[in-house]
C-alpha cells in the first residue's frame, strides 16, 4: 500500500487533484474526473454570462435582444500544469428577435493521453501512454425554421500535432500505428446540422425534448488528412414525475457514427471524447474506443430537502462499440453510479454535482462539476 501512495504522490494526476482542490477553494469552479489527469473538459469550468465580457454597445443590443436569462453563456477554462495545458471554451448565444442560435468550442489540449486499443474487448492492464498536442475549433449557426427547430451549417476542425507514441509492441501499438499516420492529423469539415430543443432550461432541464443531429463530411477538400465522414446522433429526454414533486427522469441516447472512409485514431468515436467528455459514467476517457459508438444512460433526480438545498442522482449507462452498422451489438459494457446536487444558483437552477461511478473490470471514476451530466 505504501509504495502505492508514494508512486501517486509523484504522479502528475496527484499535482492536478492538488491544483483542482486550491481552485475550487478559491474559486468554486472545478470538476474532473480523479481516474486520470487527461479529462481535459472536465478539470475546470467557469460560466459567465456573455454580457459581461463584451463592450457595452454590443451588451445593450444582447439584453434587448433576448428574453432567456441563461442564453448567452461562456464558459472558460484555463489550467497549466508542469508544462501540460488544458484550455477550454464553450459559448452558447440565442438571439430569438433575429431566430438564431450560435453554438461554438474551441479547446487546446497539451498533455499524457492513455490509450487501450480498439473495440469492447480492452482491459486496463492494456493502457499505454502517448503525448500530443490538440486544438479543436467547432462554431455551428443555427437559424430557427419553426418554434424550437433550427437547421444549422457550421465548422468543425480537429488538429492534432506532435504525436509521440514510443509504445510497447503489441495488440494496442499495431493498431494506433495503423490508424493514425505519422506524427499530426486534421480532420476538417463544413458539418450540416439540424436541431431541436423545447426544454425551458438547458442547465437543469426538469421537462422537454433535445435532438441534435450533425453530418460531418471531413475531406481532404477542407484540409483534412483523409477522406471520412461521420453522424453525430444526440437525443435527450426528461420527464417530470407527478407523484414524486420535483423529481426528474432523464435519458440520453447518443451515437457517432463512422459512415465512410476511416477517421485517424485520434479522432475515432470514443467514450469520454464527446463534446462535454459525459458519456461513460464510470470509465475514463478513451476507455473504449472504435469506428462507430452507441451509447445509452439514464439518470433519476431527486430533492433530499425541502428547500430544494440538497438533491441526489442514481444513474446507469451502456455502451458498445460496434465495427460496421450491420453487425449487432455483441458486447454491451455497463455502468452506474450515485451523486450528490447541491443547489448554488436558485434562479438557474443550477447545482453543483458530486458522482462516483463505477464500470466493469475494476474501473471507476469520481467528478465534480457545476451543471447535469446532460
Amino acid at each position: 500500500m505504501r509504495i502505492y501512495v508514494i508512486a501517486f504522490i509523484n504522479s502528475p494526476l496527484y499535482k492536478i487533484e492538488i491544483f483542482s482542490i486550491f481552485l475550487f477553494i478559491f474559486t468554486g469552479t472545478i470538476s474532473g474526473q480523479s481516474l486520470k489527469p487527461l479529462d481535459h473538459d472536465s478539470l475546470a469550468t467557469t460560466q459567465k454570462d456573455i454580457i459581461d465580457v463584451l463592450p457595452i454597445k454590443i451588451r445593450t443590443f444582447l439584453r434587448k435582444d433576448s428574453t432567456l436569462q441563461k442564453s448567452k453563456q461562456v464558459s472558460l477554462l484555463i489550467i497549466p500544469i508542469d508544462h501540460q495545458y488544458l484550455l477550454s471554451c464553450n459559448s452558447n448565444i440565442i438571439f430569438n428577435k433575429l431566430k438564431l442560435h450560435l453554438s461554438g468550442a474551441a479547446r487546446y489540449y497539451n498533455s499524457p493521453t492513455n490509450i487501450y486499443g480498439i473495440g469492447d474487448n480492452v482491459y486496463l492492464e492494456d493502457v499505454q501512454s502517448i503525448d500530443f498536442s490538440y486544438l479543436r475549433v467547432y462554431q455551428i449557426a443555427y437559424r430557427e425554421l419553426v418554434p424550437h427547430l433550427f437547421a444549422g451549417l457550421g465548422y468543425n476542425m480537429d488538429y492534432h500535432w506532435g504525436i509521440k507514441a514510443n509504445l510497447a509492441p503489441d495488440k494496442v501499438s499495431k493498431e494506433f500505428e495503423r490508424l493514425q499516420k505519422g506524427s499530426s492529423s486534421v480532420s476538417s469539415a463544413i458539418s450540416f446540422n439540424v436541431q431541436f430543443d423545447n426544454r425551458k432550461n438547458a442547465i437543469n432541464p426538469q421537462n422537454g425534448t433535445y435532438v441534435d443531429l450533425q453530418y460531418r463530411p471531413n475531406l481532404t477538400l477542407f484540409g483534412s488528412t483523409q477522406n471520412w465522414h461521420s453522424l453525430l446522433i444526440d437525443i435527450r429526454h426528461y420527464i417530470q414525475l407527478p407523484a414524486a414533486p420535483h423529481s426528474i427522469l432523464a435519458f440520453w441516447g447518443y451515437s457517432n457514427i463512422t459512415l465512410t472512409g476511416t477517421p485517424p485514431y485520434l479522432d475515432m468515436p470514443s467514450i469520454g471524447w464527446d463534446d462535454c467528455s459525459n458519456t461513460g459514467r464510470g470509465y475514463t476517457p478513451g476507455r473504449f474506443t472504435g469506428r462507430n459508438l452507441v451509447y445509452f444512460e439514464s439518470e433519476y433526480r431527486f430533492p433530499l430537502t425541502s428547500n430544494g438545498l440538497l438533491g441526489g442522482v442514481v444513474f446507469g449507462n451502456a455502451g458498445s462499440i460496434i465495427k460496421n452498422l450491420s453487425d449487432n451489438l455483441h458486447t454491451i459494457t455497463p455502468g452506474g453510479g450515485a451523486g450528490l446536487r447541491i443547489k448554488i444558483d436558485k434562479y438557474s437552477n443550477t447545482n453543483a454535482a458530486f458522482d462516483f461511478g463505477f464500470g466493469v473490470g475494476g474501473s471507476w471514476s469520481f467528478s465534480f462539476g457545476f451543471g447535469e451530466a446532460f
